[in-house]
């Protein structure tokens, strides 16, 4: 997982693309990651040009944990942010 600035940042080569997967609270790092590229103002963010995927698992809907956050970053940044989304339980089981 994220172990700080010299692992994640892309300083040395700002093409880099990042796969991130995440399930229920392990989206936190993430979100951090997300905010520090695409919605604080800092030189990595300026200089990014690569693409940012994001995987989330969570049970439904309802627990898309930073969802307006996430929504806002692949709106302002669609060349280099993207989501999707893994429901286990989102449907409704027939007895």
């Amino acid at each position: 997982g994220p172990a700080g600035k010299v692992m994640l940042m892309p300083e040395e080569d700002p093409t880099t693309d990042y796969i991130m997967v995440a399930t229920g609270t392990g989206i936190a790092p993430y979100r951090g990651f997300v905010r520090r590229l695409f919605a604080e103002d800092t030189p990595a963010a300026r200089a990014y040009k690569g693409e940012a995927w994001l995987f989330l698992g969570v049970a439904n809907s309802d627990a898309l944990l930073y969802d307006d956050e996430f929504q806002a970053a692949k709106e302002k940044f669609p060349d280099n942010f993207r989501i999707d989304y893994a429901l286990s339980r989102e449907q409704e089981n027939k007895k």
